[in-house]
């Protein structure tokens, strides 16, 4: 790696830090203004913990496709997704820490937009949007092109499900700068699923995965 990007890559990794400590201390300063932390069963509480968890799988998806292919437009938005949602997910991990609450609940996910008993759409999708155990270990059989297009399908669907708890966390929840990241969360994943779409279009392929 040259010194030119390695400096690049050192300067985005060091700003996303400082981003993070910025509003990590923004959610303290709400818990140290009189406010009382949110509850264990809150949305706050049910978003920062689901959520925490659903990008894991976007990381996860992200450094699979990076090994399976050569495109560098596939690869640059695979690395910001994963450095996007890798940071976020440290967000939320720590105010959960900071509220002193567990980063494991006994309900089921997705309890706090009352859809607990939501069906799964097949074994391992836990959360809306989520990829199964099956999809995800078909990803890392594929290669090149096929690698490509079935991430871009996975990631939109991720992606359009991410949107949807973001959205509910809105509505929902109640500490200011966690509806902020939500909000942020809703115009960057849009933003997305606009640039996958064109680029599955460009493979001559949709956002919907062969049968």
């Amino acid at each position: 790696m040259g010194q030119a990007r390695a400096g690049w890559i050192a300067g985005t990794v060091a700003g996303v830090l400082v981003a993070a400590g910025a509003i990590t201390y923004a959610v303290a300063e709400d818990g140290g203004s009189g406010v009382e932390p949110p509850a264990a069963d809150s949305a706050d509480a049910g978003f920062a913990r689901d959520m925490a968890v659903h990008h894991q799988q976007a990381v996860e998806m992200s450094y699979i496709v990076r090994d399976r292919t050569d495109d560098a437009d596939v690869r640059r938005l695979a690395y910001d997704i994963a450095q996007t949602q890798a940071n976020q997910r440290g967000m939320m991990l720590g105010w959960l820490d900071l509220w002193g609450l567990p980063k494991v609940s006994s309900k089921p996910p997705m309890s706090w937009m009352d859809m607990g008993d939501m069906p799964s759409k097949g074994k391992g999708s836990l959360m809306p949007g989520m990829a199964t155990d099956s999809e995800m270990e078909k990803l890392g059989r594929l290669n090149g092109e096929q690698a490509e297009i079935f991430f871009l399908q996975l990631m939109t669907a991720h992606h359009q499900g991410g949107i949807h708890m973001a959205e509910g966390c809105v509505e929902r929840c109640s500490v200011g700068v966690e509806k902020q990241l939500a909000r942020g969360m809703v115009q960057g994943q849009e933003s997305d699923i606009r640039l996958m779409a064109d680029m599955l279009e460009d493979r001559g392929a949709t956002a919907e995965p062969d049968a």
